[in-house]
């Protein structure tokens, strides 16, 4: 019995001196002062305390934000999902959208000279005229030749007819004192008559001869009559007053109204009418598409006939500024020829 008193005593002194030597926890410690500009501050939470004997400073304060240069800088941000050569882009000459029709280093737009048309009411009832006749009986013709007809026949139908009105393009030429293009149209009328086989070939074309063609409508506005008000004849489709006066000088020049057998020579005029109306159906898909088809082809016509004058006016020299389809020698008016109709001779 002594011998367990004294073993339990000996186990709670070890208890004891076990607990007077164990450290201190750091709840138990007093939070070090931390010292700001020399001046003792305020005692800080325990997570700014010394850490390995040393004292973490406190952070400064936030500055305020400032409000316009935030705006500022969202303003010349790239949008959501752009690439990193536009952010490059915007963040040098900001984020303003390019505009090409308010671009100041293009050059002008060009200016075209308002169509000269007193007549427009009358004229529109005749192009509706015209466009009746055109949907039921032109356009299912030339489209029943283009389908019929190959493409190398119809081409040497467009040489034949286009190698006739040559000496009246010559003629022309001579008025309106070119004589260089005229010895020159003469010549691809001799070679294509006859290597050419009655022009049916164009063998001149592969020597670089330029084809051309010229009426006495552009030879008066050669001589000056350059303004003339648009008129649209039933049939011969657009013209102006000036070219109609051109379609009475050029009428005793045409090769095929001198033919006397009518049915040779209405025949001709038919072929000349229905070829033409076939080099015009690449355009129908153009017109059925504009908002007003009058003034489409009043205004095209009237661009291509003032490039013609004024080409004629320069010596033929091109103008490399125009489009294609103006500076195009083929001209897709109806020919003076072109009009089958029986010669009216005095008492028959």
């Amino acid at each position: 019995m002594n011998l367990f008193r004294l073993s339990t005593v000996v186990l709670l002194a070890a208890l004891a001196s076990a607990c007077a030597s164990a450290p201190k926890s750091a709840a138990d410690v007093p939070p070090a002062q931390v010292v700001v500009d020399g001046t003792p501050a305020a005692s800080a939470p325990s997570d700014s305390a010394a850490v390995d004997g040393a004292t973490t400073p406190a952070l400064p304060a936030e500055p305020p934000i400032d409000v316009a240069s935030v705006d500022a800088a969202m303003a010349t941000a790239p949008p959501a999902g752009s690439t990193a050569a536009e952010g490059d882009f915007a963040a040098i000459y900001g984020q303003d959208e390019y505009n090409p029709v308010a671009d100041p280093t293009l050059p002008a737009a060009v200016q075209t000279a308002p169509s000269y048309d007193p007549w427009e009411k009358f004229n529109r009832k005749v192009h509706a005229f015209n466009n009746a006749v055109d949907r039921a009986i032109a356009r299912p013709l030339a489209r029943a030749y283009t389908s019929v007809l190959p493409r190398p026949v119809r081409l040497g139908v467009s040489n034949f007819f286009d190698n006739l009105r040559q000496p009246l393009t010559m003629v022309n030429q001579l008025l309106q004192g070119r004589p260089r293009d005229a010895g020159q149209t003469l010549g691809r009328f001799v070679i294509n008559s006859t290597l050419g086989i009655g022009g049916i070939f164009d063998p001149a074309s592969d020597l670089k001869m330029k084809r051309r063609s010229e009426d006495f409508g552009q030879t008066l506005g050669v001589w000056g009559w350059r303004r003339s008000r648009y008129v649209e004849l039933p049939f011969f489709g657009p013209r102006t007053v000036r070219d109609v006066l051109g379609l009475a000088g050029d009428m005793p020049l045409s090769p095929v109204r001198q033919i006397e057998n009518d049915r040779t020579r209405i025949f001709l005029q038919g072929l000349n009418l229905v070829d033409t109306r076939s080099q015009l159906l690449s355009l129908d898909t153009l017109r059925e598409g504009a908002v007003d088809d009058y003034a489409l082809v009043r205004d095209s016509w009237l661009a291509r006939r003032n490039y013609q004058i004024e080409g004629d006016s320069r010596q033929g020299t091109p103008d490399e500024k125009l489009p294609e389809y103006l500076q195009d020698e083929t001209d897709p008016t109806v020919p003076v020829d072109a009009m089958p109709m029986p010669e009216i001779t005095p008492g028959g």
